[in-house]
């Protein structure tokens, strides 16, 4: 377990509170899913529990069990929407793993064979560029 605490202002639980906007694509008591702002290809999600943890470490295991079916259903959503060769799914825990924001997340990627990934730049993608890719997933859940 993780000795840190969780930060309640982080900016993920920041979207969950409805403080930051975001394209949520999915959402159900225990779980939203919704497009990365600063995605690594076109139809990047990110799966989030509602229930508060900084990551893996410190997960309540009944939280995780809600999550990962979210996570495998955006996955093929995600698939789908996007015709992609396969999809990436990742986790980060802590900052030697590159984990930059403080509340669990799943990051969702399609990928296709030979194209690389984008970097996580800190560039956010157009508003209208992520509400047209959320409205392509959604048509897939």
């Amino acid at each position: 377990m993780t000795s840190a605490a969780y930060d309640s202002n982080n900016i993920f639980a920041k979207i969950l509170r409805g403080e930051i906007p975001s394209h949520r694509i999915y959402e159900d008591n225990d779980t939203v899913a919704f497009m990365d702002v600063m995605p690594q290809a076109p139809g990047h999600v990110l799966v989030v529990p509602k229930t508060a943890s900084r990551n893996i470490l410190d997960a309540d295991p009944a939280v995780l069990a809600q999550t990962i079916p979210v996570v495998q259903k955006i996955a093929n959503a995600v698939k789908e929407a996007f015709d992609a060769d396969g999809v990436l799914v990742c986790q980060f825990n802590e900052p030697a793993a590159g984990q930059t924001i403080f509340h669990l997340h799943f990051h969702v990627i399609p990928r296709y064979e030979g194209m690389a990934l984008r970097p996580h730049s800190g560039q956010m993608e157009d508003n209208a560029v992520l509400a047209a890719n959320a409205e392509k997933i959604k048509a897939e859940l």
